[in-house]
């Protein structure tokens, strides 16, 4: 997973590089709960460009992204969502809760690497 900060707004940009299933999440998860807890964004973005499966282990991992990010008082969003995981993320119910964006809503701003 490659992580972008935008120091300047407080933006915390997860790219996801591989398949979400029982296998990655855990790593995902660890990592993802790491840069949340260094950085207390206002605003985490998952980027699922490189992602072409997920299953329901995938909703779990993010739900508790979720929350966590919830608790220091940030939003969370997705982009970037192929229709195949769109249509998982659907049939979950978690798109009432977390909303797809369009990449461009978040263009313009340069990214601060992340160690």
């Amino acid at each position: 997973m490659k992580v972008e900060y935008v120091k300047k707004d407080k933006l915390l940009i997860l790219k996801i590089t591989e398949e979400i299933d029982h296998h990655s999440c855990e790593k995902i998860k660890k990592r993802a709960d790491y840069e949340i807890e260094v950085h207390i964004p206002k605003k985490v973005i998952f980027d699922f460009t490189n992602v072409n499966f997920m299953d329901s282990s995938g909703i779990g991992m993010i739900i508790g992204r979720y929350k966590l990010v919830s608790m220091f008082g940030g939003k969370t969003s997705l982009i970037n969502v192929k229709p195949a995981i769109k249509k998982v993320l659907e049939m979950s119910g978690i798109l009432k809760i977390i909303p797809i964006e369009e990449a461009e809503e978040i263009g313009g701003a340069e990214f601060e690497k992340c160690i």
